[in-house]
């Protein structure tokens, strides 16, 4: 089994700069970075909300690699620097000896590229996976031309892949503005951004500027609905709405669209940490769930650090990468003081120097403006909206804790249980929910509905959203085809006599 010194995990901003910290210290470090990835996967919207929306260059890997490597320079740097750089591979699980287990030899990854799959063991870890996008659900973001703001960047910036021709932007916040910028500058019409509160909450002279170049910017509005044909968006019903999130009769708008990038907010990236046992707590102003970790970037969990939007999101960082690029080099300088590459005198000088100039988040609570928009959604778009599209889970399927629909979950209405019943018997867990209703176990892997059904949930039982435990993970935490996971093809003897097998008188069923 391959062994590094040093393992960082995603190779945007933050992931770059430790690298290249810890590497110029002297460390051996890998590099791994699941870009490009297969457009068979964006097709399922993993790792980001891509919504159907990317051109058929996705699908052409050396190209993608091309682009990716142009717009990112700091990888030419970080191979300059000596970093062992391995992009297209995922990072599918993460193990450590716990309470449960004692087996390991060490703590290791479990990586993946579109031909195998492999572990590799670790002294040190940067996670710096990032944000993904939040999903709030409307009616009609089950067909092709939903997608977050997140895939929209990516498409836009790392693959040049973006198909969309006229998007209408939800969210104006920093994130809502600035992908409606990108858009503009991409040569897609952007129709309208489109914000439920009653005043713009974004940078006012980037709002004013793409108000200077035709944008509409909507406040006091929600989208009631996307319309289309064919599994497609044609165009959006927007509505106004009052101070409750009620909507206004007679204030309905149709806008011409074949996309809607929802940019209401982004999610720290933390299942490889919820898998290796960090400490996560609710942090309202860092997008929820994050992990704890000291001033020098490292987590509860003594060799895992972490940096960059996975730490802790807000709307700042949208227009300031810098303060990811400095979250990478204090986890970088951490990490390589920690293996003993540079003396702590020197650490503590340049650990200095970086925290001086480490930004603090704005204090805003985001889960307040989920709510905001979810109810709003709700209001407009009714309780029949899928919460959880993968497996066609409503908000009233939720609510109600009905069973798959496949189970005749009809027939049996009187035997099942409530959420009010768990309600009194104990706190609501996510978990719970998901196994009874299945909310969460789709190929996107709760991706689009976690902190949705989180909201829901906490409304719905009236408990805090803080107080909402956070939906595990489990590895594999990315969706991979069964012969990557085990290349080895099964036997002559089982390939022609596999029907034996599943008789009466099987050796496994009789």
């Amino acid at each position: 089994m391959e062994s590094r010194p040093l393992v960082v995990v995603g190779a945007g901003a933050a992931g770059t700069a430790a690298a290249i910290e810890a590497a110029e210290a002297g460390v051996p470090v890998t590099l791994v970075d699941e870009n490009p990835i297969p457009a068979t996967l964006a097709g399922l919207n993993v790792p980001q909300f891509f919504g159907q929306r990317f051109a058929r260059d996705l699908q052409d890997q050396p190209r993608m690699l091309e682009r990716m490597t142009a717009v990112n320079e700091a990888l030419a740097k970080a191979r300059v620097a000596g970093v062992d750089v391995q992009l297209g591979t995922c990072v599918w699980g993460a193990f450590r000896n716990s309470d449960t287990s004692r087996v390991l030899d060490g703590p290791q990854l479990g990586l993946a590229d579109r031909d195998r799959s492999w572990m590799i063991k670790y002294d040190r870890l940067i996670v710096a996976t990032g944000a993904r996008d939040l999903g709030l659900a409307f009616g009609g973001w089950n067909q092709a031309g939903a997608m977050g703001a997140n895939g929209a960047h990516s498409l836009l910036h790392h693959y040049q892949a973006l198909a969309s021709r006229r998007m209408v932007v939800l969210g104006s916040g920093n994130l809502g503005l600035n992908s409606a910028r990108l858009a503009l500058k991409a040569g897609i019409d952007v129709a309208a951004v489109v914000e439920v509160s009653s005043s713009v909450r974004g940078d006012a002279t980037l709002s004013a500027a793409l108000q200077g170049k035709g944008v509409e910017v909507c406040t006091s509005h929600a989208l009631k609905q996307a319309v289309g044909r064919d599994g497609e968006i044609e165009s959006v019903v927007l509505i106004e709405i009052d101070g409750s999130c009620a909507p206004v009769a007679g204030t309905e708008r149709v806008f011409a669209a074949d996309t809607v990038c929802l940019a209401i907010g982004l999610v720290p990236n933390v299942e490889l940490l919820s898998l290796l046992g960090c400490a996560l707590a609710f942090e309202p102003e860092l997008g929820g769930y994050v992990p704890v970790r000291d001033d020098r970037m490292r987590t509860s969990v003594d060799d895992v650090f972490v940096a960059g939007d996975v730490a802790g999101f807000h709307d700042a960082m949208v227009l300031d990468s810098e303060i990811a690029r400095n979250q990478g080099r204090l986890a970088g300088v951490a990490a390589a003081e920690s293996l003993g590459a540079i003396d702590s005198a020197e650490a503590a000088a340049r650990l200095r120097e970086l925290q001086a100039t480490d930004a603090d988040a704005d204090p805003t609570d985001a889960p307040s403006r989920w709510m905001q928009w979810l109810q709003a959604l709700l209001n407009t778009g009714g309780s029949d909206v899928f919460v959880c599209p993968c497996e066609e889970v409503t908000y009233a399927d939720l609510v109600d804790l009905r069973p798959p629909r496949f189970l005749n979950w009809e027939a049996n209405r009187g035997s099942r249980p409530s959420l009010k019943a768990l309600v009194r018997d104990a706190p609501v867990n996510p978990d719970q929910v998901k196994r009874l209703t299945r909310a969460g176990m789709g190929h996107c892997q709760g991706r689009l509905c976690r902190e949705q059904v989180a909201l829901l949930l906490a409304d719905a039982s009236g408990m805090d959203i803080a107080d909402m435990p956070v939906m595990s993970y489990r590895p594999p935490v990315r969706p991979l085809p069964l012969r990557v996971m085990w290349p080895h093809d099964e036997s002559e003897q089982v390939r022609s006599e596999w029907a034996k097998w599943f008789s009466p008188t099987s050796p496994v069923l009789g």
